[in-house]
């Protein structure tokens, strides 16, 4: 296994200032709180600007409304994003992996009709896996989909669908037969590009402990979907899904959502230095160095072509690790009775958003299962 770092993509500062100074603009109304929240931030305004921009959906054809820009291009525009802490989560999704799905696998009329108004930051996509009494399981879902004269009916619930009640749609991994007796589970599972406008879905938003509702429970009463709702090849569905899961374990999201608060610390500890405060801020930075030069790896892997899953879990877990404990370091430095509002409001946030980075995106026994896998030791 290896990390081996790309070569920095051409005019990559100039496209670093230009992100700054947009963000610079756009981010002066935004509030601790909405700093903290990072990609979980969901303002269709702001992404309609990003997309104006270009900024979404960089790698794309021109011809679906991309801007065939590289893949480590577009890593510049996602670290900068996470770094200010912008509202992206409008477009987020759909940018990371359910645009490059449908472009990987879409037919040319899915392509058309989706692809142009993601780039244009005017459709948010949601992910429909979890199911209710699966866990982590997926192979043990229970939605389906039955074919009809003219398509599919499809009936079931999805569950922890990230920013579903405010999403145009939804790519949904579902049952269209059953497993094969005596053969693999995954097998008869299938993707379907789902509407969530259509009659017969209802969405309950599920309110978390910071008193947030992107979490939502999704349901399915004989929704009826077209035959070209079918994504991909029918059957397909488990290959196709996990292939995605590169895309979302590696990026920066999975090291730099707690970065706002680094940043702040820092600005504070300048201005009032505490004793050792350098050496815990050092070690910090140089694992933040770390993790961002595994990530661009991944990242180098990606735009060669290759699948990079086990070195995308390594990226997540170490990067769930190391932005879940970075407020409680900067806490421990900085006592908060004397920290500056913007900070101490941060960290607050961020005390009730920590504990769901290692959830999301595959939990930590599921990654460390996947990598102990590869090494042999299960």
């Amino acid at each position: 296994m290896r990390f081996d770092l790309p070569d920095a993509p051409p005019h990559a500062e100039a496209l670093r200032g230009d992100l700054r100074t947009f963000l610079a603009e756009a981010g002066q109304g935004w509030t601790p709180e909405t700093r903290a929240r990072s990609w979980m931030g969901f303002d269709r305004d702001f992404s309609r600007q990003v997309g104006a921009r270009g900024w979404i959906g960089m790698t794309w054809p021109a011809q679906y409304g991309g801007h065939e820009r590289s893949g480590l291009e577009r890593i510049v525009v996602l670290e900068e994003m996470l770094a200010a802490g912008a509202p992206v989560g409008a477009h987020w999704i759909g940018d990371r992996q359910s645009g490059p799905l449908i472009l990987r696998l879409g037919t040319e009329e899915q392509r058309n009709r989706i692809l142009p108004g993601i780039a244009r930051g005017e459709l948010a996509f949601c992910i429909g896996l979890s199911e209710p009494d699966a866990g982590s399981d997926l192979a043990a879902l229970r939605t389906r989909a039955d074919r009809t004269e003219t398509g599919w009916k499809l009936n079931g619930r999805k569950i922890w669908t990230t920013f579903a009640h405010k999403s145009d749609y939804m790519i949904a991994l579902v049952r269209t037969s059953p497993a094969p007796e005596g053969g693999s589970r995954h097998a008869g599972l299938s993707q379907f590009l789902v509407d969530l406008r259509l009659s017969g879905i209802s969405i309950r938003p599920i309110r978390d402990l910071a008193g947030e509702d992107s979490f939502n429970e999704v349901t399915f009463d004989d929704v009826m979907l077209r035959a070209d709702d079918l994504l991909g090849q029918e059957g397909a569905g488990w290959a196709q899904a996990t292939s995605e899961l590169a895309f979302e374990r590696s990026g920066p999201d999975r090291y730099l959502s707690s970065y706002p608060a680094l940043a702040a610390g820092i600005d504070a500890l300048n201005a009032k230095p505490q004793p050792g405060a350098e050496v815990v801020i050092g070690r910090m930075v140089a694992r933040l160095a770390t993790l961002r030069g595994m990530s661009l790896s991944v990242g180098g892997m990606l735009e060669r072509g290759e699948s990079p899953m086990v070195e995308a879990a390594l990226v997540k877990d170490a990067g769930n690790v190391f932005e879940q404990a970075l407020p409680e370091h900067i806490r421990n430095l900085i006592d908060p009775s004397d920290s500056p509002d913007e900070l101490r409001r941060m960290l607050a946030g961020l005390a009730q958003l920590a504990p769901t980075f290692s959830l999301r995106g595959g939990t930590r026994e599921i990654l460390r299962g996947i990598i102990a896998r590869d090494m042999g030791l299960r």
